[in-house]
This record gives C-alpha cells, structure tokens and sequence, in this order.
C-alpha cells in the first residue's frame, strides 16, 4: 500500500530533524529553533517569567519543556503532556580521550545507556556534543565522520558467526587516525568544529560529547514504507510532539488545557538528573506556569489532578525472526499505528481510564492503535511514564511509534506510524479528559 503524501512528507522532515540532533543538545537546540520560527518565546529560568496566552519554551541542558498557554487559562487549568526523551543509547567521550596504540590514534569512550554493541562496528561515526569554557559559556560542536569501531575479521576469529562476544573495555575504542596520541589533541579537534564560534581548546572546562551514527536516514522498502534512521528511540516521539505542539498553537482552544511537551533528557541511563524525568524539571516548569496565575497550592494541585501525560517512547514491533521472544496474542506490526504500552508491574503507567481515553483520541482522530504487552518470560523496560506519574501524581499512558532494532546504532520504523502520533497528538493537545 503507497505510503500517504502527507506521512511522506512528515517523514522526511523527521529525517532532517534526527539528521540535527546527534546529541540531546543539538536535539534541544534544533526544537528552540523551530519553535522560535513559529512565534515561542524563550524563557530564561533564572529570570522573572511574565505574558499570558501564547507558546513559550524552556531549554535546561539536553532537555525542553515547551507550552501554549491558552487565552482563558487560570490557576486551576490542567496541563495536557507529551512526554519523550532526547538521549539514546551510545558511548560517552571519556576524560584524557586522545588514547591509542601501534600507530592508531584512539578515542576512549563509556558506553552510555544499553546499545547494541554489534550494530555500531563498521560505521562511520561522529563525536557530537557541548562544549563548556572555563567562563561558563557553552557551544555545540560536532565533527562529522571521523570514527570507527573497526570489526576483527573472520580469518582472525572463525568462530565470529557463532557468538560475537566483545569486552566494552578492550573492543570499544573507536579509531579516528594513525599517529602518535601524545601528539593530538580530540578537545582541539572538537573545538575547530563548533557550531558559529571560535574557541580555544585550552579553555575548555567541560564537556559532554557522545558518539553518533553519520549515515542519512533512508526510506526504504517494496512500497517504500519502512524508516531506517539513527535515533528514533526517542526522537521519533520528540519530533513527533514538537510538530504537533507547533500545529497546536495556531489553534489552540480558549478554554483548552495547557499543552505541553516535555523532552527529557537521561532516560536511557535512568533519568536521575537535573534534566531527566526523574528531577524537578517538569515539577519546577508546571509550578512556575501555575505562578503566572497567581494559583494556590491547593489551586495547583486542582490543576495536576485536571492534568493528564502522554509518555511517548518507541515500543517493540514482533520481529518475523523471533516471534517466540513476543506474547503470542499481542504482536505490533508497522505502519498500523501508535502502540498502546500496558504491564501489569506498572512498568507503564498505563491504567484503565487512560486507556479509554487514548482509544477515544485515536478514534476521533482517525488514528489506528495496537496494545503491547511483553512475553511473560521476558522482563520489560520502562519508560519515563511511571516516573511522572509517581513524581506528579498525573495519570498517565505509555505509547510509542512501534521499531524494529531497538537501541541499534541504526533503528526501523514505519513511514506511517509517526506521522499517525503527530495526527493523535494534535487531538490530545487540545482536549481535556
């Protein structure tokens, strides 16, 4: 079945936006752009906040908090959530990283979050990031093609195909040159390539620099209607809530709730930080939005009860290959929409009234979904769901574009699933439970 024009279309803007966000702070960066381009205004948090109905955004480290304010919004409005996150799973740039031997120059990297270690060899990768001077001030670097995690062939290792095992100490030094380490200098190299500046290596402070994939997203497929791209678990819901919320506030209702995206960052690694789901992040934004209105702690706490979460993140289509690893009623495939993401251990926050109302939104919608549940045997991720539930106490559902090679360096969706999160999306952002 062709792909619709309009999924098409989406898709390819989601390829251009995975393509500007190698790191969760390029990803927050390319989101304030866009919104800036559609009429938000940036706020700063260490500044009083004043205006009233319009769309805002905060940026704090590698996590976004954006929102539309409503024109009839007051102290005891809810707020409607689309929660994802910016980081994926990858390597993390090491202190003294210029490393090496027998003429290889090497970078020393940490794995960060659970990535699929195979899928990064053979790559061309790149080291993306923020830089921090010893001033305080910040600047995006990124290198462009410059790594590889180089795979010992098979004349060296004729049992390969029978088990690849690799030690994420001694295998996962990427190469970048030949030389001396003693000799380069990667903090300089990171420096030469910042994003509209100049800045002296020397006077770097800081610096989180992770590794990432450098091959273009691609449409691939009989009928085109597969999505192979770097970083869909999460962007793919980031994305999806960024042109959803931007959609939203050219025409959002009088007396709607306030829509809301939050990107956190720090989910592949737990969350627990001053950006993730787990810190105070999402708690300070709405508390500072209720203070606009001039709202009581009991007016506040009306609001959160009035609010409702959406906690998007990629969930797991069957795999024709190992469908046994799959409940055996219960099999996603792509393209036939969002998953709804259902553990009875509250793995997702998913519960009965938060089911209905996703299936009432995916109804008037037009959206088509698919419930999800893990096999009984294999133990389930989660997600930022149940942390924003246990954090706010907002009821909240778990949903996710459905992916094949999850926290591969290279992961594959459906062209038509994003597109249907964006569609059930705009819905959300507009409706009150």
């Amino acid at each position: 079945m062709p792909t619709n024009a309009s999924a098409a279309d989406h898709i390819k803007d989601l390829g251009e936006y995975v393509s500007a966000s190698p790191s969760s702070f390029h990803a927050v960066d390319e989101a304030g752009r866009r919104l800036n381009a559609a009429g938000f205004t940036q706020l700063n948090e260490l500044e009083p906040w004043s205006g009233g109905a319009g769309g805002y955004y905060v940026i704090r480290d590698g996590a976004l908090i954006a929102w539309v304010t409503p024109e009839n919004a007051g102290p005891t409005t809810g707020f409607n959530i689309l929660g994802a996150h910016t980081d994926s799973p990858s390597f993390k740039l090491k202190p003294k990283p210029t490393t090496g031997k027998f003429g290889w120059l090497q970078a020393g990297v940490e794995v960060y979050g659970g990535p699929l270690l195979n899928s990064w060899l053979d790559r061309e990768l790149q080291l993306a990031g923020r830089l921090v001077m010893r001033d305080g001030t910040q600047h995006l670097t990124a290198t462009g093609p410059l790594l590889r995690f180089p795979q010992l062939a098979i004349h060296l290792d004729r049992a390969v195909n029978e088990g690849l095992a690799m030690s994420k100490q001694q295998h996962m030094n990427p190469i970048f040159g030949l030389g001396d380490p003693a000799g380069e200098d990667l903090l300089g190299l990171l420096a030469s390539r910042v994003k509209d500046a100049s800045v002296d290596a020397a006077e770097i402070g800081g610096y989180d620099v992770v590794v990432a994939d450098t091959q273009a997203p691609a449409v691939f497929g009989v009928n085109s209607e597969f999505f192979a791209s770097g970083r869909l678990d999460n962007l793919s819901s980031t994305h999806a809530g960024l042109v959803a919320l931007i959609g939203h506030a050219g025409s959002a209702p009088a007396d709607g709730p306030i829509a809301v995206l939050a990107a956190f960052d720090h989910e592949e690694i737990g969350s627990n930080s001053r950006s993730g789901a787990c810190g105070p992040i999402l708690e300070d934004i709405l508390t500072r939005i209720s203070d606009r209105f001039g709202a009581s702690v009991s007016q506040r706490r009306q609001a959160l009860s009035a609010s409702f979460c959406v906690s998007a993140d990629a969930g797991h289509a069957v795999h024709p290959n190992y469908a046994e690893r799959h409940d055996p009623a219960n099999r996603p495939l792509l393209n036939r929409g969002p998953l709804l993401k259902i553990n009875a251990n509250q793995r997702y926050a998913t519960d009965a009234p938060g089911a209905a109302f996703w299936a009432r939104l995916c109804a008037e919608s037009g959206v088509p979904y698919q419930e999800f549940v893990s096999n009984n045997d294999i133990p389930c991720g989660s997600t930022i769901g149940p942390l924003t539930a246990t954090r706010l106490g907002i009821r909240t559902v778990d949903i996710g574009v459905p992916l094949l090679s999850m926290h591969s360096a290279r992961e594959l969706c459906g062209v038509e699933d994003p597109y249907s999160l964006v569609k059930v999306t705009e819905l959300f952002f507009a409706t009150a439970m």
